[in-house]
């Protein structure tokens, strides 16, 4: 589904990503873990076009995504940030019709019900006509992931969801993602929460000064790793969670 290919990008004299590749199939999720300034987020936001990359290709479905209309890769591909990114202006239900309604151009009655399905799902229906300052970062967050889900996408992209969170807020929208993973989404997060790597990911990523230091399953790396580097960070990284 998802094919990164010798990826580099730098920002100025700084390289934030260099020779980044890897593949992911249907169904797959992958957890990409690293320092802070490793490039996990530059990552994702280059599989989206959000942000460009230098040198390099990145292929969805075997298509490289510079060939697809903009609009439609970032239909295909949804993303759930990290600071929940809502329009405070809108209802939790009408952050989710606007996508509906202006980019798949759904009637608004039909935005409406597919929203109402969407809240359903995580647990927010009560919730539907309440602003984002109404909410709970949790509650917030789980508006953001039904934002990408209501889209049909084929991938999503999560940008340390729960890096915002207060730490009662987290299990809320880890348990969401779970469920995504369980049902079969195929899924590319950035994340430090270490319990949700272990149990949901098919593979996990180590990503240190913008290159892949480590990739496997996430037992191998866990447990055993071959890297002293990988040793190191999830090591530290499990002691303090």
């Amino acid at each position: 589904m998802l094919r990164v290919d010798h990826v580099d990008k730098s920002y100025g004299d700084e390289e934030v990503l260099h020779d980044v590749s890897f593949e992911m199939e249907s169904q797959d999720v992958e957890v990409i873990v690293g320092p802070s300034g490793s490039g996990k987020s530059t990552l994702l936001r280059c599989v989206n076009r959000l942000t460009e990359i230098d040198d390099g290709a990145i292929y969805l479905d075997d298509v490289e995504i510079h060939d697809i209309d903009e609009n439609d890769l970032r239909r295909r591909v949804g993303m759930v940030f990290q600071d929940f990114s809502l329009f405070a202006h809108r209802t939790a239900r009408g952050n989710i019709t606007l996508g509906l309604e202006e980019v798949l151009g759904l009637s608004s009655e039909e935005a409406d019900a597919r929203a109402m399905d969407y809240l359903e799902r995580v647990g927010l229906e009560p919730q539907a006509d309440s602003y984002p300052a109404e909410l709970s970062g949790g509650q917030q967050q789980r508006v953001g992931i039904a934002r990408a889900l209501a889209m049909d996408p084929e991938l999503i992209l999560f940008d340390e969801p729960t890096s915002a969170l207060d730490p009662e807020l987290i299990g809320e929208v880890l348990a969401v993602m779970k469920d995504l993973a369980d049902e079969g989404m195929t899924m590319l997060c950035v994340t430090h929460e270490m319990g949700f790597a272990r149990s949901a990911a098919t593979t996990l990523t180590f990503l240190d000064e913008g290159r892949i230091v480590e990739r496997g399953p996430p037992e191998a790396l866990f447990d055993d790793p071959e890297h002293d580097r990988t040793a190191a960070f999830l090591g530290d990284l499990t002691v303090h969670r």
